[in-house]
């Protein structure tokens, strides 16, 4: 009996202990869901308040930039964030999306002139690029350009994103207003540009293309085949100014000595004096020099000529001589005035009665044609004895023929009858003469198997002359305007016809590429180019009757309706 009283005890108490454990557990986890359900409340509570304070900065920050756009934009506000693509064109110009017009019409942009952009990139962890290598201005070209892109020229392009090639990066482009420009500090990257002719106008004729300018952006300027990156140091009133309709101070200050590009300068040569150099194979180093007033009248009196002479080594290598005067900078093998491809040391002559030789400066190109090579190289002046020495073979000439004597039938010299015998068995046993068309010179038997003709120009030369020859005046060259010509050829085509050619513009003045020959026939026969046709065609008051004429009119006018004046 007091066993089953105990176990019935027993029992009634675990019962009573598994209850208070379940109503223990029930009540921990009741506790728990509630203080979870506070936590989940908080977070949610947090995170509501987080966004409120977001959406706050945010608002704020947009108002903010709208103040910002108003300000800048002097009352027109407009931001984008599009997709950048590059476009061939020159300048700082970009396109935008007609979309874009819509909006900058609707808040009145066109009536206060011309329109500036300020185009910084974006990061690519998204924080917008407002440094100098990421932040530029341009102004626009046209609004013919994609929803959601902006189209950038070369030059807008490289300062933007330092020459990167980039796919489809994203521009911050705001809507500014700039201040005109009134000065600007240039540094070229490499020596020579202070060289160039006219080099003013040239980088005038290169901003022309620009509506703006930025402090550190590089500003390229091209003149025939070079190519000049210039920095913007310093600009005045402000960091970034318009270039649009406004006088310009430029200040351009040599570069840097220590660049490490490869520098194209003239470097000067004294009339007598000898310079040293070395050239390698494909490049060329340059000089100059002047003729002045006395000079001129020295070689015109005295009836003297400019020589130039390169003296070359030719167990090192092969150079070629170029000699051109400005605006012809820099001589090339195609671009050039007088030339010389002899092998070993060359000489030109610039003749006093030459008209193409006049006061000022002259270029001079040494070629490395072949090998790396030393060399000297002088220029003087020196008597023309070429008329004396031809004076004096015409009176000794003359004087064998006025008396007996016969023409060899070999040479077709001719010589004293006493021995013309002995001089035709001589002759014949140890000369030869060449059967070429038009060439007829007597040669050495044992030379005459290394004189050769061009099968193409009929030149004769030696025969280890042929292959330079062959290469340089008949090898097809590639000019930038897209034709294929010998050299000859190319000579005269960029000298005269190549629509790239640069020219001084004869109604504006400045250094202009030609373009192809103008519509007109009139301007034809004139001998405008493409450019004068068109830049002649504004008018300007005559000085007599105050008419309004065509500038390439003017002359005629003057001479059909002010024949006295």
């Amino acid at each position: 009996m007091d066993f089953e009283l105990r176990a019935a005890r027993e029992k009634l108490e675990r019962e009573q202990r598994e209850s208070k454990e379940k109503a223990r557990i029930k009540a921990e986890r009741e506790r728990n869901a509630k203080i979870e359900a506070q936590r989940r409340r908080d977070a949610i509570e947090a995170a509501q308040s987080i966004r409120r304070l977001e959406a706050a900065e945010a608002q704020s920050m947009a108002n903010q930039q709208m103040e910002e756009n108003l300000l800048a934009g002097d009352g027109v506000a407009f931001f984008r964030l599009l997709e950048s693509v590059p476009y061939q064109g020159h300048g700082d110009k970009i396109k935008l999306p007609a979309s874009a017009f819509t909006e900058l019409s609707d808040q009145g942009a066109l009536d206060k002139g011309p329109m500036f952009f300020e185009l910084s990139k974006i990061h690519q962890e998204g924080s917008l690029g407002h440094d100098n290598h990421g932040k530029t201005h341009s102004g626009v070209l046209e609004f013919t350009a994609n929803e959601g892109f902006v189209e950038l020229p070369p030059h807008v392009w490289n300062n933007l994103f330092s020459g990167l090639s980039l796919n489809s990066p994203l521009v911050e482009v705001r809507y500014v207003r700039l201040p005109k420009g009134t000065y600007t500090k240039l540094q070229p990257d490499r020596m020579g540009f202070s060289d160039l002719p006219n080099h003013k106008a040239v980088l005038e004729t290169a901003l022309r293309q620009h509506a703006t300018l930025s402090q550190g952006e590089i500003l390229s300027v091209n003149h025939g085949g070079l190519s000049f990156n210039l920095k913007v140091l310093e600009l005045k009133p402000s960091s970034s100014v318009s270039v649009l309709e406004t006088d310009v101070e430029v200040d351009i200050i040599e570069a840097d000595s220590g660049s490490s590009n490869v520098q194209t300068v003239l470097i000067p040569l004294s009339l007598g004096k000898v310079e040293t150099g070395f050239v390698e194979e494909g490049q060329y180093n340059y000089y100059k020099f002047s003729i002045d007033e006395n000079i001129h009248k020295r070689m015109i009196s005295n009836n003297m000529n400019i020589k130039v002479k390169l003296e070359v080594n030719m167990n090192s290598g092969d150079n070629d001589l170029y000699v051109s005067r400005h605006p012809i900078l820099f001589p090339t093998q195609h671009q050039h005035q007088w030339s010389s491809h002899d092998l070993g040391s060359k000489v030109l002559i610039l003749g006093a009665k030459d008209l193409s030789v006049v006061i000022g400066t002259y270029s001079i190109g040494v070629f490395g044609f072949k090998g790396s090579s030393k060399y000297h190289i002088s220029v003087t002046l020196q008597e023309n004895t070429i008329n004396r020495k031809l004076g004096e073979m015409a009176v000794s000439s003359s004087s064998q023929v006025d008396g007996d004597s016969e023409e060899c039938g070999n040479c077709h010299r001719f010589i004293p009858s006493r021995s013309i015998v002995l001089h035709e068995a001589y002759c014949r046993r140890h000369n030869v003469t060449c059967h070429h068309d038009g060439c007829g010179v007597v040669l050495r038997k044992e030379e005459a198997s290394k004189h050769v003709h061009c099968q193409k120009c009929g030149q004769a030369f030696q025969q280890e002359e042929m292959e330079k020859h062959m290469k340089v005046f008949h090898e097809p060259f590639p000019c930038p305007c897209g034709v294929f010509l010998e050299k000859e050829a190319m000579v005269v085509h960029q000298g005269s016809e190549c629509p790239l050619r640069l020219i001084m513009c004869r109604f504006c003045g400045d250094m202009v590429q030609a373009g192809a020959g103008p519509l007109d026939v009139r301007d034809r026969l004139r001998g405008l180019s493409e450019h004068e046709s068109l830049c002649g065609s504004r008018t300007a008051p005559c000085d007599s009757c105050g008419r309004a004429v065509m500038l390439k009119e003017m002359e005629i006018h003057r001479v059909a309706v002010h024949p006295k004046n």
